[in-house]
């Protein structure tokens, strides 16, 4: 009965033309993305409320105490930020160094085909996303925010950003996703604070939704939202390197990966013999071939796994 289900789905969607629509270039992307975030109510950034029109959306500055930095009109229109910024993925290419991102859009298929992943853009304040530029992240406890109310921190002189803590999850998940997809190097530092951040803002009911909803169109998951790949420190030297384009005949995978995350909420160290829940610190920094994945704490205390110490409930 259940395959019958996800069958009637997976027609539903190609029926649709929902599946197998990857975007080809940032501008189908961005149209796209509107379909996508059509029903968010507020900015990535400053969770400030937007009002959409056409796909067109304008910020309410005044209803989130947004102050001006620099730029008036940039900073009361929704633009679509790339989270990965588009010089970590595209300054190493030949391309880039050749005459930047204009010149990489122009002639780099590959190139292309990252800036339009749909996982990677989230609808943000103008003026913020072009004071975040290509910033990494960080947390800047001692520098005072610049755009009123809103809670994002930036340091120009050390080309460093902070994000309100709402959405560091959601910002630790796309990276592992695009460094995993794309190969993209992660310093030590980072994979620290992405992996704290995603244990301490874990995955949303609403986040879960908008990755299912860009999965439709993307053909594939981000399967760091949906639990099904889990990030540690070194990720990236285990994992094959992934071809530039992946065969989706398996599409009801999208709706597979969501409830595969939903059946193994618990995780068991092979090593240590504990188990962790997902608000655990450790719950996401247990080495792949180390973990044994639960669908419940009864299967684990059966298996012979005790609660981690450092796991409270």
């Amino acid at each position: 009965m259940l395959f019958r289900i996800v069958l009637m789905l997976v027609v539903t969607f190609i029926a649709s033309g929902l599946v197998h629509a990857a975007p080809t270039d940032f501008d189908s992307a961005k149209r796209m993305a509107a379909r996508i975030y059509a029903d968010e109510n507020t900015d990535f950034y400053c969770d400030c409320p937007i009002q959409w029109n056409s796909g067109k959306g304008r910020i309410d500055l005044k209803s989130c105490g947004y102050q001006i930095r620099k730029n008036g009109p940039r900073a009361q229109r929704v633009e679509w930020e790339h989270v990965v910024p588009a010089q970590q993925f595209g300054a190493a290419r030949a391309c880039w160094k050749q005459g930047g991102r204009e010149h990489c859009g122009d002639t780099d298929q590959k190139f292309r085909q990252i800036e339009a992943d749909l996982f990677n853009l989230r609808p943000a304040l103008g003026e913020v996303n072009g004071d975040r530029a290509h910033f990494r992240f960080a947390e800047l406890p001692n520098v005072q925010a610049q755009h009123g109310a809103c809670p994002v921190r930036i340091d120009f002189s050390r080309q460093l950003a902070e994000p309100r803590a709402e959405v560091r999850g959601d910002i630790a998940r796309i990276y592992f996703y695009m460094a995993d997809r794309y190969q993209l190097a992660l310093s030590a530092a980072e994979e620290k604070l992405f992996l704290r951040w995603h244990t301490e803002d874990p995955v949303s009911a609403r986040e879960m939704a908008l990755m299912r909803r860009t999965a439709q169109l993307m053909g594939h998951p981000n399967d760091f939202v949906t639990g099904e790949k889990r990030w540690y420190p070194g990720y990236l030297s285990a994992q094959p390197e992934v071809p530039d384009a992946e065969p989706m005949a398996n599409a009801h995978r999208i709706d597979a990966a969501v409830q595969t995350s939903q059946s193994t909420a618990v995780v068991g160290n092979k090593n240590s013999k504990k188990y962790h829940l997902p608000h655990c610190s450790g719950y996401s920094q247990i080495k792949r071939e180390n973990q044994q994945p639960f669908a419940t704490e009864a299967q684990a205390i059966a298996a012979g796994f005790q609660l981690a110490g450092n796991c409270k409930k």
